[in-house]
């Protein structure tokens, strides 16, 4: 039980499309707040519209949220309670919020978090992918140069992958992704809990062929494979070049169609790629 005369601070998350995700827990605690912190208060306006809520909004994007640390503290240190979301799904996941909440703890006030839809889990989820472990990305880089070199070390997380990316930038994502994992599967998740919800999987290099020069529509997850022990293995040791690989298993009696399949896996190469090398050197 709160203390008389201490307020406290509501994280709460909101729907990523579809309002009837509300539980009546984010409504009751919206109601009852003394003032809603909001990354846009247009989007929240019609939300609060929606459950016939009248809050007053103050707003608190990434731009702002800094100034903001003041006002809670004080409003939340005389016994009001204030609430803070973010245009769709959890604050603080890739979203604004993290700072209003580690100043609240700092200044040992309470905080609370209503859960309400996240767009990572629900695209793991949708994706059918393994994913008894996995890594939230967020946005990578928008450069190819950076953001290969960040799929580079994201390639070593021995778990899947969540991505987020706009739906002008998504084809552009799997292609590098492809580049550096051709052979992992990937799931496209758009328009997650809308009437237009959709999983789109393939493996990489052939998604990548099939959102060639297209633009998807509506809010974008990508939910990369998770890595075999033999992937991981090949990119955790000494890099080896491929044709140093062939000469050591030319060397030995391993037919050349198995040296091409079992290279082709750790290579993260076509077969018939692999085999033409092993003919070149052979």
């Amino acid at each position: 039980m709160m203390d008389k005369g201490v307020g406290i601070l509501s994280v709460v998350g909101t729907p990523i499309g579809n309002l009837e995700d509300v539980s009546g827990r984010v409504v009751d605690t919206l109601e009852r707040a003394n003032a809603i912190l909001c990354e846009d208060t247009r989007v929240t306006s019609k939300l609060l519209a929606h459950f016939g809520i009248r809050v007053p909004l103050v707003r608190a994007d990434e731009n702002v949220i800094e100034s903001r640390v003041a006002f809670t503290l004080e409003r939340v240190g005389r016994g009001e309670r204030i609430a803070f979301v973010s245009d769709a799904g959890m604050p603080c996941v890739s979203d604004p919020g993290q700072r209003l909440v580690d100043a609240a703890l700092d200044a040992g006030l309470p905080v609370e978090v209503i859960p309400g839809p996240s767009s990572v889990t629900c695209a793991v989820a949708a994706s059918g992918l393994h994913a008894e472990r996995f890594f939230f990305e967020g946005f990578l880089p928008r450069r190819r140069g950076p953001k290969e070199r960040r799929l580079e070390l994201l390639a070593t997380v021995p778990g899947s992958l969540v991505i987020l990316e706009s739906p002008r930038r998504v084809a552009d994502t799997v292609a590098s992704i492809a580049r550096v994992m051709p052979t992992r599967r990937v799931a496209l998740v758009r328009e997650l809990t809308k009437v237009h919800e959709e999983c789109v999987r393939d493996v990489a290099t052939s998604l990548a062929k099939r959102l060639e020069g297209a633009e998807a529509k509506g809010e974008c997850v990508l939910v990369v494979e998770m890595p075999t022990d033999v992937e991981l293995q090949r990119r955790m040791a000494p890099v080896v070049s491929l044709e140093e690989a062939i000469a050591d298993a030319l060397g030995t009696s391993e037919p050349k169609s198995a040296i091409a399949k079992r290279l082709a896996k750790e290579y993260g190469l076509s077969k018939s790629e692999v085999y033409d090398k092993i003919l070149e050197l052979g």
